[in-house]
């Protein structure tokens, strides 16, 4: 799988349509363990919601990495 750069509305559908299933551990996406990573157009310390922003990257977690 390689990385995506999708829109809110698009991350959003992707998980209405199950394409992205969230296990409450994990997200999964063709099976596999994805990280789902905001892209904000504004430096760090000027965020005021850290949700809210207009596109996000999907990448796949490489193996035996945790947090």
């Amino acid at each position: 799988m390689e990385e995506k750069i999708l829109s809110k509305s698009e991350l959003v559908q992707l998980f209405e349509d199950e394409v992205i299933i969230d296990t409450n551990k994990a997200w999964l996406m063709d099976g596999k363990e994805v990280e789902i990573i905001a892209l904000h157009d504004v430096e760090p310390k000027y965020l005021q919601d850290v949700t809210n922003a207009k596109f996000y990257k999907i990448i796949p977690k490489e193996e035996g990495r945790r947090y």
